[in-house]
Order: C-alpha cells, then structure tokens, then sequence
C-alpha cells in the first residue's frame, strides 16, 4: 500500500488519499503490537525455564505471565473491531438522571470509575467539560478519550446505569436507587477539507441578465456549475469576465459542499443520539448493587459478577 502513497497522482483524492495513509497507519500498529507480543512471549518462556530451576523467579513468571495474558486478550478484541469508527478516539459524557443529589453524586462515581479505567488501558482522558452538582457529585461531565480504538473499546457503555445502595445523604439511612446515563461519541474529524473532480462538473455559460451593463449583458459571461454526484447547482453572473464568475462560483460551490459534508457528519451523530433512552426504571443497561448484597449485572448478556 505504501507504494500507492508515492505516485504524482496519490493527493488529487484527498479524502482518498487520507483514508488509505489512515489504513497503513492502522497495519503499522498492529504489526508492531504483533511483534511486542511475540518478544514477550519468548521472553516469558525463557522466564518459565529458568523458574524450573529456581523458585524465586516463580512470583516475577507469573506477574510476567498475567500480564502477557491481558495484553493478548486486549490484542484478541481490537481484531474483532472492525467498524468504520472504532479505531477513533472517543467523547465519553456522562448525564445525571432524576433525584437530585442522589444521581449527581452516582455521576460521579462513573467519572472516577472511567477516569481510573482510561488510565489502566494507557489511554489519555482529559476532562473538557463538568458541571458540579448543587450539593455534591456532578450532573454531567465530558471527557475526551485519546488513544488507539478509544471508541471500539468504549461503544458498549452507552446506555443508562443504575446504582442502588443505603444512601449516604439519607439520615435513616434508606436504601435508594440512583440513574446516570454514559454516552460514547466517535471523534469527529474537523479537518474536512474540499476537494471537487472537473470530471464531476458540468459547467455551462450564458448571457447575464439584469442589471450590469452592456459588456455583461451581450457576452456569455455568466457560469453555472452543476456538481454531477451532489446534484448542487450554483451560478454567478456579477462580473464583468467569465473567469471570475467561474472563480466565484466555484468559492459558493466549495462553500456548499463543505456545509454538505458536516451535516453528512451530523447525521451520523444524530442517528447515534436516536440510540439513547430516557434515565429512568426500565432502560438500564448495567445495575451496580451494593445493597442487600453486592452485584453488578449487564442486562443485555445476563453476565453477573459479585
């Protein structure tokens, strides 16, 4: 593929060209984790040789082996994410639901939660947005996640949560159930650039109407363009020369197709906002209880732990 990137015409499809140095980026890190994984494991093999013959390596093979083992699982699941925004960074926000102080401060239990998560898998998070409860917790919170399928890894925690617990701003010390919703946004690229193939044009002329003057009006000075795949049609007729029309409609062309393309992003979110439920009984997709007993379950798979 690298071969592709060193040809004259390689850039005259930006979006092409982005996405193809994008894939081999991609393979690069795969390999490379491919290639860590492998040196580990003869080391760990060479570590397990050695512990035959002396015992006080048995505690350093196991760490090593524990280690290896979680490193090949996380290898093992980044093969499975194959979606178009998996390997992207991640916006993670994190909602309140109703019950005041209750909520806010179960919000704030999930932050600390990702925060620690983020930090354990080498991610980067950094807090871009918090707005502090009234009395305690947080009633919602943004936070940006940085590093390799960030999003893969993450998709899955949409949804609303639920906590019940002996709350502690309760004097009679009752037992409450509390709800915060955890949204995963992919990233969005914001360097959307415009590039237009002539091929995709059809650029037609005609005489100016209107006001303007004799030149203008008697020559076939005004331009349409018609973008062929997006069906947007633009034209000029103010100026004087052909040329400039030309240049001016194309600048309201690029213009159009830029707009075109981020609300083409902003679908994608909005499909994604379609996605979530209200942060009520009945739409969790994960309970942590800590009262009568200790439980936390996914009610999607029914995997229980406790």
């Amino acid at each position: 593929m690298e071969k592709i990137t060193h040809e004259s015409d390689f850039w005259k499809d930006n979006e092409k060209a982005q996405s193809i140095l994008r894939e081999i980026t991609s393979i690069k890190k795969s390999n490379e984790r491919w290639e860590k994984l492998s040196k580990d494991l003869e080391e760990v093999q060479v570590l397990d040789e050695l512990s035959l013959e002396d015992d006080t390596l048995k505690p350093e093979r196991e760490k090593e082996l524990e280690k290896l083992e979680g490193e090949i699982k996380d290898f093992e699941f980044s093969t499975i994410l194959s979606g178009e925004d998996d390997p992207k960074n991640a916006l993670l926000t994190i909602h309140s639901g109703a019950g005041g102080t209750e909520s806010q401060d179960w919000a704030q239990m999930l932050l600390r939660m990702y925060l620690r998560w983020i930090e354990r898998k080498g991610f980067k998070g950094d807090v871009i947005d918090l707005q502090a409860g009234e009395e305690a917790g947080i009633k919602s919170a943004t936070v940006e996640v940085k590093g390799e399928y960030a999003f893969g890894f993450l998709k899955a925690e949409s949804g609303v949560h639920r906590l019940v617990r002996i709350s502690p701003f309760d004097a009679n010390k009752r037992r409450h159930t509390s709800f915060a919703s955890v949204f995963i946004y992919p990233e969005i690229e914001d360097n959307l650039t415009v590039e237009i193939k002539e091929d995709d044009l059809r650029v037609d002329t005609f005489r100016a109407s209107g006001h303007g003057g004799q030149h203008v009006n008697k020559t076939s000075s005004a331009v349409r363009i018609t973008h062929l795949p997006s069906g947007i049609v633009v034209q000029c007729q103010s100026e004087r020369s052909q040329f400039q029309n030309k240049e001016n409609a194309m600048k309201v062309l690029k213009s159009r197709l830029y707009q075109l393309y981020k609300e083409k992003e902003e679908e994608k979110l909005a499909e994604m906002e379609k996605k979530k439920k209200k942060i009520e009984w009945g739409s969790q997709i994960r309970s942590y209880v800590f009262h009568p007993y200790i439980l936390v379950k996914d009610h999607r798979t029914g995997m229980e732990t406790g």
